[in-house]
């Protein structure tokens, strides 16, 4: 199953770069906090939403990692019991179907609810999408 090792191996390289771009939402929020602390600014309604909004980003990426881990390991699942036993694959295969519509459910529920929006809200224009 070629296919799906090189399916994991673009998850896995996926989930890399989602990490380090937390890392550095990471360092730039503790850099502006900082600036702010150092010179006594008063946050205002503008950047307190952007400062909520990079929060919601770094929760959007590990909804994301979240949903890659699940679907590496159900890939790695399946791989070993295909090798095993192809009747044990064909039943994998099945599982791992399930599991991903599950984790797809999932993190389109985790996008509804760190939306950033209310649900009036919803026909604004200037919505962000997410994961």
């Amino acid at each position: 199953m070629l296919i799906l090792k090189s399916v994991d191996d673009l998850l896995e390289h996926i989930r890399d770069v989602q990490e380090s771009v937390i890392e550095l939402s990471t360092d730039s929020l503790m850099k502006m906090s900082n600036f702010i602390e150092k010179n006594h600014l008063e946050i205002d309604e503008e950047i307190s939403t952007s400062l909520q909004y990079q929060d919601i980003i770094t929760q959007q990426l590990n909804a994301s990692i979240e949903a890659i881990n699940s679907m590496r390991k159900s890939i790695d699942i399946f791989l070993h019991a295909q090798k095993s036993d192809e009747n044990l694959a064909n039943d994998s295969l099945k599982k791992l179907q399930v599991k991903f519509t599950a984790t797809l459910k999932e993190a389109k529920e985790k996008r509804s609810r760190f939306s950033g929006k209310s649900a009036q809200n919803s026909s604004d224009s200037d919505e962000i999408e997410f994961f």
